[in-house]
């Protein structure tokens, strides 16, 4: 079976990203079209690809029925935009493929525009065609994760979700003419039970991505966006009384400064900010700082059928060039079931019921994007709060040094430091000094923030603090020695638990992590539990290091 498959925005940011998923494809025929002949030639000219790949003109405001009628495709599939601003005539190609009886697909992000598209459903039936709008993160994945965290409650009180891009992923001109058109507008939305009007980038929410067992994406400030989801997801849970959708750019000091902007809007100060379109496109092109990664979340609260309070939360994390590819996978993932003979019901619709997670499982599990689910509505011990899922993969035996143990006993090899200002440094918090088989007790007291360990070596005792963090330390265990606090992710690898430092404070001030103390510490166990601890700094050098069992008592 040959698909031949029509990209309207064929060589752009997501045209481009489509034909990157699908182009190993030898069954596809591509055909990557736009206003520009040059530039699709250019673009097929540069692609190593399986998939055959066709450039084309097509404009969208020219003779659409000429364009299908010589390019005869079976797919149609618009990703150029900016969808919110089609106005007049703006289902027109849509209406064009109904005309010539070719599916149609779009990555629109237009709440208006994709809620809209329904009323071309008797049309697309009578053609016996599918039209699906909103083939994108929002909302088919936020509706997808929706179900998933829905399943077996009583009752959904609301959804939040929110995309986390990396300070380095592209961003295409169309997508920030959207957003600049619409920051500070108002737009309807679902709030407290009742139809709302909500102002986009004024509204804001922080939020923490971390699949369990992972190093989180660091806390992200998020802000209301105006997406199909705000519409379209209301009639799947009509008795949720909030659905909020936000997306947390970064550096933060760029998203604030936006945030700024769009209150002038909505103060009337400034009309709208689409003339600051290129400014703002060059500058979310051209300043990045951080990590190179990006996620995603969906949060549910509902109420159980013994009527309690659930939450639950799907996170997806995704390292390095990886992440822009998802908002394009879902059109991957149809063209791909179509190839198989799978193809999505006839009718006009957004689309909200056309994916599930396991498709986008399928797509993720050979590059570097992961997933996972936290509930929060049980209390495990505290390390299975940060670990959540993961919690039940560790060793048997770590899992009982953290599950109720009061103290436990053992021995270790403790190597200390020989500078001066490393010998001060472990003198202030207490380290032991080194030595071979050296007696080890640690007594653990439970309360309900956090617990205390004391860790007694030999006769010489240090303790220090351990609780959940919150805010900008939310997921992450954090750890107290006097004036210090460290917080760490806990990441299950290889039979290990490894605690990854990811920030620090002095007396509550948070530091720069070039400042920190370096560690490698990590916990495993086989018929014991093993610890392994190593704590040093580029101005002291080792600090200590102590290695060794303990057996809970």
């Amino acid at each position: 079976m040959m698909l031949r498959v029509l990209i309207v925005g064929g060589y752009g940011i997501f045209g481009g990203r489509i034909v990157e998923l699908l182009k190993d494809e030898p069954r596809l025929e591509l055909i990557v079209a736009g206003r520009s002949p040059e530039r699709a030639k250019a673009f097929c000219a540069q692609q190593v690809a399986t998939a055959r790949l066709v450039p084309a003109v097509f404009d969208r405001n020219g003779d659409l029925a000429g364009h299908l009628a010589t390019l005869r495709p079976d797919l149609l599939v618009d990703a150029s935009g900016p969808y919110q601003a089609y106005g007049e005539g703006r289902y027109r190609v849509i209406e064009a493929c109904i005309a010539a009886g070719v599916p149609y697909l779009d990555l629109a992000d237009g709440a208006e525009f994709v809620d809209g598209v329904q009323g071309l459903d008797a049309e697309a039936r009578a053609a016996q065609i599918f039209v699906l709008s909103g083939v994108s993160s929002f909302p088919v994945l936020t509706a997808a994760a929706t179900r998933r965290l829905a399943s077996g409650l009583a009752r959904v009180e609301s959804i939040r979700a929110g995309i986390a891009p990396s300070p380095y992923a592209i961003v295409g001109e169309n997508v920030i003419r959207a957003i600049t058109g619409y920051a500070g507008q108002p737009t309807r939305l679902r709030r407290d039970g009742q139809s709302a009007t909500g102002y986009p980038f004024t509204e804001q929410m922080r939020f923490t991505i971390a699949p369990p067992g992972r190093v989180p994406v660091r806390n992200t400030l998020f802000s209301l966006v105006e997406v199909p989801d705000l519409r379209v997801l209301a009639p799947l849970w009509p008795e949720a009384r909030t659905i909020w959708m936000g997306a947390g750019p970064v550096p933060e000091s760029l998203h604030r400064a936006l945030i700024a902007l769009a209150w002038l809007v909505r103060w009337r100060v400034l009309p709208s900010l689409l003339p600051m379109a290129p400014l703002v496109h060059w500058v979310s092109n051209h300043v990045g700082w951080g990590e190179h990664r990006g996620g995603m979340f969906v949060e549910v609260d509902g109420v159980d059928a013994a009527g309690r309070l659930v939450i639950r939360s799907w996170h997806l994390l995704a390292d390095g060039d990886d992440g822009p590819l998802i908002p394009s996978m879902a059109v991957e993932a149809i063209v791909r079931r179509m190839l198989e003979g799978q193809r999505p019901a006839v009718g006009a619709r957004a689309a909200v019921h056309d994916l599930e997670l396991e498709d986008y499982d399928k797509l993720f599990a050979c590059r570097a994007i992961r997933t996972g689910l936290r509930d929060e509505t049980d209390g495990p011990p505290l390390y299975g709060q940060v670990l959540g899922a993961s919690w039940g993969a560790l060793p048997a035996a770590v899992r009982a040094m953290h599950d109720g143990a009061t103290h436990a006993v053992g021995s270790a090899q403790v190597e200390r430091g020989t500078g001066w200002l490393s010998r001060l440094v472990g003198a202030l918090i207490g380290f032991p000094a080194s030595g071979k088989d050296v007696p080890l007790r640690v007594d653990f007291a439970q309360a309900d923030d956090g617990e205390t360990w004391t860790r007694t070596f030999d006769g010489r005792s240090f303790s220090s603090r351990q609780y959940l963090g919150s805010g900008r330390w939310e997921r992450l265990l954090c750890e107290r020695f006097g004036p210090l606090t460290f917080a760490m992710a806990l990441v299950p690898e290889d039979g290990r638990m490894h605690l990854v430092l990811r920030g620090w404070t002095v007396l509550g001030v948070p530091m720069p992590m070039w400042l920190c103390p370096r560690s490698a510490s990590y916990e495993e166990g086989d018929d014991r539990f093993r610890f392994h601890v190593e704590i040093s700094h580029p101005l002291t050098g080792l600090i200590v290091r102590y290695r060794g069992w303990l057996e809970a008592r």
